[in-house]
């Protein structure tokens, strides 16, 4: 029997209009859709009404599938002659797990493509007027997960600063230990962040402040995932007037 084609998809960070034209094709072809829980329910309904859908939802502490048995499964399907779309919010490689899940199809002998989506921290940033790069501001970007073992025992140091944006993924419920590993490295607690919630949706809220205040502000504005902590001067650069009328807009 010939094997089905495991394919990875980035549904990008939320905007169906976002879609890559190929992910928007696989993601109506498919009749099986094994899908994240940040997938956009609008992106789903451009699935087939017969399409099988596979929630495997993670979130903090609970996961819906183990990411072994999510290996298993898409292996499962493709082995039995079965083409599956993996979709993933973003980009499949950016904490996307698409590494292990690619190995997983390689290990089984299973062909497996991937077809990239905007990522979050790009997504996020464009929707919040929020340059990453930028000749006066900034010319190295770092990208960190904020939710990971060993958090507290990583080095920072020198990833965030002058001439530098920090973007930290998954960083809502650990800001605390975020802004103090950061601040204990040296970076200046008045240094300019922005946390992005719910980028590229119409329920998107910016808020705007400095290194010491980003566990306040989470905590009084009851920020929730999907969240991405911006850090650096590239997050100031915005007019004082419009940044303060999306601090009170998220009020």
């Amino acid at each position: 029997m010939q094997h089905g084609t495991i394919h990875l998809v980035g549904a990008g960070p939320g905007d169906p209009d976002l879609l890559t034209l190929r992910a928007a094709r696989l993601i109506a072809q498919a009749r099986t859709i094994v899908h994240d829980g940040l997938v956009d329910p609008a992106i789903l309904a451009l699935a087939a009404p017969d399409a099988r859908l596979v929630s495997v939802a993670k979130r903090r502490a609970h996961h819906t599938m183990a990411q072994e048995d999510i290996n298993a499964l898409l292996v499962t399907e493709a082995l039995a002659g079965r083409d599956v779309v993996r979709l993933k919010g973003g980009d499949p490689f950016v904490f996307g797990r698409g590494g292990e899940e690619l190995e997983a199809a390689r290990a089984a002998g299973v062909p497996c493509e991937v077809t990239p989506g905007i990522s979050a921290a790009t997504g996020a940033a464009a929707a919040a007027g929020i340059a990453l790069t930028h000749r006066e501001a900034s010319s190295i970007l770092t990208l960190v997960a904020g939710q990971c073992k060993g958090l507290s025992d990583q080095d920072w140091t020198g990833l965030a600063g002058k001439g530098r944006t920090l973007v930290i993924y998954m960083g809502v419920k650990t800001a605390a230990q975020i802004a103090e590993k950061l601040m204990a490295d040296g970076l200046a607690p008045d240094m300019p962040l922005a946390v992005v919630e719910n980028a590229c949706r119409p329920e998107m809220r910016v808020l705007r402040g400095p290194l010491a205040a980003l566990p306040d502000m989470v905590e009084t504005y009851a920020v929730v995932s999907p969240a991405l902590i911006v850090i650096g001067e590239v997050t100031a650069r915005e007019d004082t007037a419009l940044a303060a009328l999306a601090l009170e807009a998220a009020r």
